[in-house]
């Protein structure tokens, strides 16, 4: 059954086709920490792979600038490009193609990383030199310029620039405010209102509200939070331990290494490649929208305050705990939902759409060395956002509300048309 997948913000729709790729098992390893690595022919990975060296970079782009934006830029206007030349066929398609995505990677990554230009420049012309039909490759690069640019002019009034607004806390028990060690001052609080890419609204799939103070089960999961995620928790397992910091670097990069090497080991094509990715950016990105709409909208209290102030809740379930410590130093956003929790499951749902149930190794850059493996993507989606409750900084209600955001931002990303 084909997919479809949109490729214009709200006030310029466009319908692309999209046919899903063969279903089936394959095993496959995705490095996390590794560098940028020999791709072979395939350009789309190869540039996804420069992408993500950029993110890692610091200072390469102001903070308040969500990586999911680029990859969904850059993969959207890598999409457009390849396929304005579905029309032509044979060898001068698949050099036109390669031409039309080296470009637009490049002319939407030069624009967000001036500072990297001269290593992009020589990567564009590495690529292009490698094409040897001069009419299809130059006909490729006007087509990867002009897409690059439609998207970057598309989404610059996207409330992306904007100065995100100061977070002031009510001081009410459950209500947000930055949390120990350094008490940072609350980030993206902008994002909400950045224009989605695909959904209609940042809060067309807004969660419900998570279960009140007084409730028993928002005593369950914060019970369950202070045995497990201590620092020095005695419930905690050796292997819930690896998982909680085993995720614990920026998720997106995760599962854009990890399609990275799916796409690799299917040895997809220019299309098929340019199309996986586009798909998987575009959920990931309004995952990440949508999140911190409900965020901000809830402004729910991180479990390290939670519990140090429980006997402020009126909940005679919970019991406060001043010197209470997570494993991992707790993110400066509110909790509810779990951004780990709706991104894995956005790029579950879209990977598992396109390929099917696959066995798969993880490596991260948080543990050299250590590796986690899979049967599914879901499997995978489903530990991450665990992870977070064993590193201490979110709940179940959290890793709940958002696995379900993000699995219905990544169907409706799927089904768009």
């Amino acid at each position: 059954m084909p997919n479809y997948l949109s490729v214009l913000p709200r006030r310029r729709a466009l319908t692309a086709a999209l046919t899903a790729v063969a279903l089936g098992a394959t095993a496959l390893t995705a490095h996390a920490s590794a560098p940028k690595a020999t791709t072979g022919t395939n350009v789309i990975v190869e540039w996804n792979r420069t992408l993500l060296s950029l993110v890692r970079t610091p200072g390469a782009q102001p903070a308040t600038v969500q990586p999911t934006r680029d990859f969904a830029i850059m993969s959207k206007a890598v999409y457009d490009a390849v396929s304005s030349s579905s029309h032509v066929i044979g060898v001068r398609r698949t050099s036109e193609q390669r031409a039309a995505a080296a470009q637009a990677a490049h002319d939407v990554l030069a624009a967000m990383f001036p500072a990297s230009a001269n290593g992009l420049d020589k990567q564009l012309a590495d690529d292009l030199a490698g094409i040897p039909s001069h009419h299809a490759r130059d006909e490729g690069v006007r087509e990867g310029a002009r897409a690059a640019a439609g998207v970057l002019a598309a989404r610059a009034g996207d409330g992306s620039a904007a100065t995100p607004p100061e977070y002031r806390t009510t001081g009410q028990p459950g209500d947000f405010r930055p949390t120990p060690p350094g008490f940072a001052a609350p980030v993206f609080t902008h994002w909400g209102a950045v224009t989605a890419f695909v959904l209609r609204s940042a809060d067309q799939f807004r969660p419900t509200p998570p279960p009140a103070l007084s409730n028993r089960a928002y005593a369950t999961a914060l019970n369950e939070v202070e045995s497990l995620g201590r620092d020095h928790s005695s419930t905690r397992t050796a292997e819930q331990t690896t998982i909680g910091n085993f995720w614990s670097a920026p998720i997106q990069n995760y599962w854009n290494e990890i399609a990275d090497q799916v796409l690799l080991s299917r040895h997809s094509g220019t299309e098929a490649s340019a199309r996986a990715l586009a798909l998987l950016d575009l959920a990931l990105a309004d995952s990440t929208i949508a999140l911190y709409d409900a965020k901000y909208a809830y402004r729910l209290w991180r479990p390290i305050t939670a519990i140090r102030l429980a006997d402020t809740d009126r909940n005679r379930l919970t019991t406060a705990d001043p010197t209470w410590t997570p494993l991992a130093v707790t993110p400066a956003d509110p909790s509810y939902p779990g951004a780990h929790s709706a991104l894995s499951a956005a790029a579950a749902e879209v990977l598992t759409t396109l390929y099917g149930d696959v066995d798969f190794t993880v490596t991260s850059p948080t543990l050299p060395g250590v590796t986690r493996s899979f049967r599914s993507f879901r499997d995978a989606a489903v530990e991450a956002g665990l992870s977070r409750i064993y590193a201490g900084v979110h709940t179940r209600v959290d890793h709940r509300a958002g696995f379900v955001l993000g699995t219905r931002v990544g169907s409706y990303v799927l089904r768009w048309r």
